[in-house]
């Protein structure tokens, strides 16, 4: 680790490491600028966007333009299958009733998204990099492997789910390891797009969200919801004759809008604009238009994720196996086995989702459906490798050519889901599908502890630091957000019934906790209660930076 003049410890008791004075939160300058390297290293910010300037609007749609974008690619992991997933799942067993717990994560996510980019605008780091020079070697490599995992879940449902769509689209010819292989593929090609210019990167991943809200709103179109229905379920808060089916459903809402990984991917892509972060004004109103930005691009998924709840939820909600079973075959409708001849309430996926549409409403239906599952699946998988590469360059420091950083972080993910997509029928993935909510929802305390404590600290934030209001309700939010996920998880583990499960469970959440109450001690030391600060090992004072901040590339 390279930190030698770009750190300043403001501690008097921290230990010499490569002969410079570091502490857990000493200040955080941004290394030095890859001019300074001995080789060239390319990545998604080998070219700024330039900031329009001599504009002395208050507000300015120039200004907002140029910082249109790294808003919406945080947003497509609101928007990948495991969210749709979810989505189909609430209307077909809830109907309209838990609009308002997705209108609430949206809004959590959109806060927590607010912090991960002014980590980014004000430090020139992202999340992965602070946490790199500010906790011991230890707990980083497990705070890594971590979030590793989350991104392989994440991967695994984005793959699967566009393999699902080829799947869907050429009515059962393109088999589900065919389809892994094909996006695997295709994803290469499209990642290296940045070489044309980040902007036309960015318009790219605009171009699928539009799909997915052109096909996501024919469908809505297509079923007509009940719009009193839909706004009551949206506002009123309340679940009517709801049960533990519903309850799991609502904590699974929340456990697949708010994703570890899209916080370190967050805090990297603010850092694609030209930025003078000495310029405190400068810095202030970057954070002040990603915010908007950030806000309409969360308003955008939202308005596509209602369009699945309402679908569901208006044509499907509490009907039954045998009569998804008894229409399919009245339209004759090739895949009308897929529902067993009982009267269990249905149970749909991405899959069973596009195969209903397709009974209900024609071809056309199921076709669309999968046209836009495929525009979800593809641009969240996109964004899921972007992800891993931030991740990996920043907990370990890693300086590779741009197809090896590629290469190793799509390969991580690509033997368990071929793995998956040759020993599992299309036609029954949902429960695979709960297990990575779960391991995702496992590791959401990584990402979100990390963010409150170093967005908390003067030592890294200046001026910019959380106020007593953010902190409080950060907090908060926090373990609201985390105790839901735990809740999610111990009724999956419960649900498996099998005492060699709940013995392994048991073990591993010792271990888990006490990871989880290290950063949480640290973090709560960062928010203010500093008798919990026994060493006095954190400082909170206003970190100097270098000159070089303002070269700072990656």
């Amino acid at each position: 680790m390279k930190e030698g003049k770009n750190e300043k410890s403001k501690l008097q008791d921290s230990a010499p490491e490569n002969g410079v004075e570091t502490n857990q939160y000493s200040s955080v300058s941004p290394p030095a600028s890859p001019v300074a390297q001995d080789e060239p290293f390319s990545t998604y910010f080998e070219d700024k966007v330039a900031i329009p300037d001599n504009v002395s609007q208050v507000f300015s749609f120039r200004k907002l333009w140029a910082f249109t974008g790294p808003g919406f690619l945080m947003s497509i992991a609101y928007l990948d299958p495991g969210n749709i997933e979810s989505d189909l799942q609430s209307g077909a067993k809830a109907g309209f009733k838990l609009l308002w717990i997705l209108l609430g994560a949206t809004i959590i996510g959109l806060l927590l998204q607010r912090l991960a980019a002014r980590l980014g605008v004000v430090t020139g780091m992202h999340l992965a990099e602070v946490c790199n020079r500010q906790y011991p070697t230890v707990p980083r490599i497990i705070l890594w492997l971590m979030v590793e995992l989350a991104i392989i879940g994440s991967d695994m449902q984005e793959v699967i789910g566009c393999a699902i769509a080829l799947n869907l689209l050429s009515m059962g010819g393109i088999p589900l390891w065919g389809g892994v292989l094909i996006t695997i593929t295709d994803t290469f090609v499209f990642l290296f797009l940045d070489k044309y210019g980040l902007r036309k990167l960015e318009a790219f991943f605009g171009f699928l969200i539009t799909i997915m809200a052109l096909s996501f709103g024919y469908e809505y179109v297509l079923v007509r919801p009940n719009q009193g229905e839909l706004l009551k379920g949206m506002f009123v808060p309340y679940c009517a004759d709801c049960g533990p089916v519903q309850l799991e459903q609502a904590v699974g809402i929340v456990g697949a809008v708010i994703m570890p990984h899209n916080i370190y991917l967050h805090s990297a892509l603010v850092k694609s604009r030209d930025i003078d972060r000495k310029n405190k004004n400068e810095v202030k109103e970057a954070n002040k238009y990603y915010f908007i930005e950030s806000s309409v691009a969360l308003f955008i998924s939202f308005l596509i994720n209602v369009f699945v709840v309402a679908v569901f939820a208006q044509a499907f909600f509490n009907k039954t196996n045998i009569e998804m079973h008894m229409h399919c075959n009245a339209t004759d409708s090739p895949y009308a086995n897929v529902f067993p001849l009982n009267n269990h309430t249905l149970e749909v996926d991405i899959y069973k989702g596009g195969v209903v549409l397709g009974c209900f409403f024609g071809p056309a239906a199921l076709y669309i459906w999968a046209v836009g599952i495929l525009a979800a699946g593809q641009s969240s998988t996109m964004t899921g490798t972007y992800s891993g590469q931030f991740v990996m360059e920043g907990f370990l420091n890693l300086r590779w050519s741009r197809f090896a950083r590629v290469l190793l972080t799509r390969s991580i993910a690509i033997t368990p889901t071929l793995l998956v997509a040759i020993f599992q029928d299309v036609e029954h993935l949902t429960g695979m599908n709960d297990f990575l909510n779960v391991l995702q929802s496992m590791q959401l305390p990584f990402a979100l502890i990390p963010i409150l404590t170093f967005t908390s600290l003067t030592s890294i934030m200046n001026d910019f630091a959380n106020g007593m209001v953010w902190k409080i309700s950060g907090g908060v939010v926090i373990l609201v957000v985390c105790a839901i996920n735990m809740y999610f998880v111990v009724v999956y583990v419960t649900a498996l019934d099998s005492v060699l499960f709940y013995v392994f469970a048991a073990l591993l959440s010792v271990a888990y906790l006490c990871f989880v109450g290290y950063l949480a001690w640290h973090c709560l030391v960062a928010l203010g209660v500093s008798c919990l600060d026994f060493c006095g090992r954190v400082s909170n004072q206003p970190a100097v930076f270098i000159e070089e901040q303002s070269e700072y590339d990656s």
